[in-house]
């Protein structure tokens, strides 16, 4: 009798023994985001309408500086790329609910994505500057002539922040080129978005050539994020510092007017002082 509950025991501790060895393998099958993306075979990316970074074309394509390079990335790791259009505001809610695999949209590191993210180092150097109509800038040279003004600024951006900082009076939209067409249509003074997308869509030749920037808020780093602990960050990661080294990402700035700042630009800047 005790032999048989002897082999019972025995038998329980097997199956569970096996059973535990299953459940680490799947975990750590799992847990490699890379796998997992490559295993659906598409990365999602998360974007908004943000020239020159993503944006789409006459046929309705996304692409772009950030457009490009996801689709370089996605070809490595083996998979297709999707541009999923998002409400920024909502950009870690979106990472965290699966609905997007990445964020990759000229987005700035800040502490909450920092906290909220896995991000890739850095890519891209950024700004944030005050638009406004050209023949309005000379009269304002600093933040502090601006304090009577109204400012357009897209919801839960870094521009926002840094708007909210100088104690503007903010009015919140979808996205930067809503905050351009503001100012263009003249329902807001001004508005502060990243000085890519100022380079790339005012001034002139641009789409709103009598809109400029004078005035700089900030300076700040672009990053990609992923979901925390993924290990595609890494990986990603390792890329870029290929590109920035072989010159890919200076050749894909150069199709935009250069008006992506890459991220060797401040290493040659600290080199020189």
């Amino acid at each position: 009798m005790k032999s048989k509950k002897l082999l019972s025991v025995i038998v329980g501790i097997m199956c569970m023994v096996l059973l535990a060895g299953a459940v680490s393998v799947y975990a750590g099958e799992a847990a490699s985001d890379l796998a997992a993306i490559q295993d659906k075979g598409v990365l999602v990316v998360g974007i908004t309408d943000f020239a020159p970074m993503d944006y789409k074309d006459e046929n309705g394509n996304w692409i772009g500086f950030d457009a490009e390079l996801a689709e370089a990335f996605a070809e490595i790791i083996g998979v297709d790329v999707e541009f999923q259009e998002i409400d920024w505001d909502n950009k870690i809610l979106e990472l965290n609910a699966g609905s997007v695999d990445c964020i990759w949209n000229g987005m700035t590191l800040t502490e909450e994505v920092a906290e909220a993210m896995e991000c890739t180092g850095t890519y891209a150097l950024n700004a944030q500057v005050v638009v406004m109509k050209a023949d309005k800038l000379a009269d304002y040279a600093d933040a502090e002539s601006m304090a009577d003004l109204s400012f357009a600024v897209e919801a839960g951006s870094a521009g926002e922040a840094v708007a909210q900082e100088a104690g503007f009076e903010i009015n919140s939209v979808q996205n930067q080129a809503a905050a351009l067409m503001e100012v263009a249509a003249g329902t807001s003074d001004a508005c502060v978005i990243d000085k890519t997308m100022a380079d790339a869509m005012t001034g002139e030749g641009t789409s709103y050539a009598d809109l400029g920037y004078a005035v700089s808020l900030s300076s700040e780093e672009y990053v990609v994020g992923f979901r925390k602990g993924s290990d595609a960050a890494a990986a990603l990661d390792e890329k870029i510092q290929e590109w920035i080294k072989d010159g890919t990402m200076a050749e894909i700035s150069a199709k935009y007017d250069n008006a992506v700042s890459i991220a060797e630009a401040r290493d040659a800047a600290e080199e020189a002082e």
